[in-house]
């Protein structure tokens, strides 16, 4: 049932894209989210990322000086009304902890890094959440800095989902340097971009849509180029796209074109934009595209609104993974039920307030044994593997990884080395969730309905004290014997365990 009363009445989305930095403020009213504020920085980040994968210092300091008056606007507002993504750069980004340590500090949020596939899906749930329904399937294709996202849905639901590694920005550079322009480099810029579009050609044609959208700014722009060149254009079209290339190589320069869309902001990445979507075009064959007011963004939003009512896109993906896997779900309500339990025991001791230790202990409990069907002897490896590197819609990268780390040390040898490479507070605090996971699932290890006795939980600092009723221990010998081999375990990773 939809917990209304938790929602806040202001929420922010925070959308770190390749080329530029956006950020939506809205107001949420009887059902509604009002949009009241935008703020937008061209920060041009992908231009800052060598062929080494660094970002460059002019770059960094491009993106914290954007991020500083964001945080300002953000400032006032809770962490449960705030989400910030980080796309294609920084997911191509090595080394980027200190930056996005120092993001956290600007913006006052921390920043999640999603995966091209949860992009996809944001950007589908942005365009149709801000378009009227219409019967049919429908194309949506978002061009970015970095990336570029093609989806097929029907309704609210996305089918296929595609993210493609070309980008306005990366192409205009290697393509059209300083807005130069000419016929050929332009036919050369699409073939690439066809190459890229090859592997989806076929399946999104098989599948078909009734309707065509584009969102976000390479196509906005490109479609106001068009409107400026015949005012007469409702929509982009084929001949729509081929006249702007034609005026582009009449000019020489995308500058010099004379293109109030081709503005001081834009021109760098305008051509790499219509060598792209003038691809898609041919690939997919597109005949018609309107443009989207939403995108990424307002999808943030609505995404946010559904995890604070009962329609969170993680739950869903958890419910997916365990059917697909075939758990046990007797065994893993049992483990979840009793994880549950231990954590309220320890949370304020351990620091764990952060609604997402809780979640991550419910959904590890869920899936803790999915290995199963892959392999007995090592399956929470298995587990941890699918879990980290599985497209789970919902879920922002670190979410994924930390998930992993605890599933992947439900038993055995503790990777604890894993958990130290995840971003704060999670680097020092997943230890704390993998004892808890690992308990309850050490009790639960006869699978049977009996009710376990109360546990008493008394932590402190890298120590645990956990009291049976008298005289349990004795009667179960076998669970005895698994908490003297967890007391070595955990030992090995620093961590003291006392049972009574």
């Amino acid at each position: 049932m939809p917990q209304s009363s938790r929602i806040p009445d202001v929420l922010a989305a925070v959308d770190l894209g390749s080329n530029s930095f956006h950020m939506v403020v809205a107001r949420y009213s009887h059902g509604q989210i009002t949009i009241v504020d935008r703020l937008r920085e061209m920060v041009r980040l992908a231009a800052g990322l060598d062929e080494h994968g660094r970002l460059s210092k002019d770059a960094t300091d491009r993106a914290l000086v954007a991020l500083r008056r964001f945080g300002q606007r953000l400032q006032d507002m809770r962490a449960e009304s705030v989400r910030v993504v980080g796309t294609n750069t920084l997911r191509k980004a090595r080394r980027k902890a200190a930056f996005l340590e120092r993001a956290r500090e600007a913006l006052g949020h921390p920043i999640e890094i999603i995966s091209g596939i949860e992009e996809a899906r944001l950007i589908y749930g942005g365009v149709t959440q801000t378009m009227p329904l219409e019967p049919g399937r429908r194309l949506v294709v978002d061009i970015g800095g970095g990336s570029t996202e093609c989806i097929i849905g029907e309704g609210y639901e996305p089918r296929i989902l595609e993210s493609l590694y070309m980008g306005c920005v990366a192409l205009s550079a290697e393509q059209f340097p300083d807005g130069r322009f000419a016929s050929k480099r332009f036919e050369r810029a699409v073939v690439a971009c066809e190459v890229e579009l090859e592997p989806i050609q076929v399946p999104f044609r098989a599948i078909g849509w009734q309707h065509a959208v584009g969102s976000s700014g390479s196509v906005r722009s490109v479609g106001d180029a068009i409107r400026e060149l015949d005012p007469t254009a409702q929509t982009i079209t084929r001949e729509g796209l081929a006249e702007l290339a034609a005026h582009l190589a009449g000019a020489g320069n995308v500058r010099t074109a004379g293109l109030a869309a081709a503005s001081d902001e834009r021109w760098p990445v305008f051509a790499g934009g219509l060598a792209i979507l003038t691809a898609v075009f041919n690939a997919l064959n597109v005949e018609s595209m309107r443009v989207a007011e939403g995108a990424l963004r307002e999808g943030l939003l609505y995404d946010m609104l559904g995890r604070l009512t009962a329609e969170d896109a993680r739950e869903r993906s958890v419910r997916a993974v365990a059917a697909r896997f075939h758990v046990d779900r007797e065994q893993a309500e049992r483990v979840e039920q009793l994880v549950v339990e231990l954590l309220r025991q320890v949370e304020a001791e351990w620091g764990l307030g952060d609604p997402l230790a809780e979640s991550a202990l419910r959904w590890a409990a869920r899936l803790h044994e999915i290995g199963l069907d892959i392999s007995h002897s090592s399956h929470h490896k298995h587990a941890a593997y699918l879990l980290e590197h599985a497209d789970l819609p919902g879920f922002p990268r670190e979410e994924q990884r930390l998930l992993a780390c605890v599933v992947g040390s439900q038993r055995r040898k503790i990777a604890l080395e894993r958990a130290e490479e995840l971003m704060p507070p999670w680097h020092s605090q997943t230890l704390w969730l993998i004892v808890l996971l690992r308990l309850a699932v050490l009790l639960h290890r006869g699978r049977t309905r009996e009710a376990l006795p109360l546990i008493r939980l008394t932590p402190k600092g890298r120590s645990l004290e956990v009291r049976f009723p008298r005289g349990w221990l004795t009667e179960h010998a076998l669970t005895r014997a698994d908490l003297v081999q967890e007391v070595d375990l955990l030992k090995a990773v620093g961590f003291r365990l006392r049972v009574y």
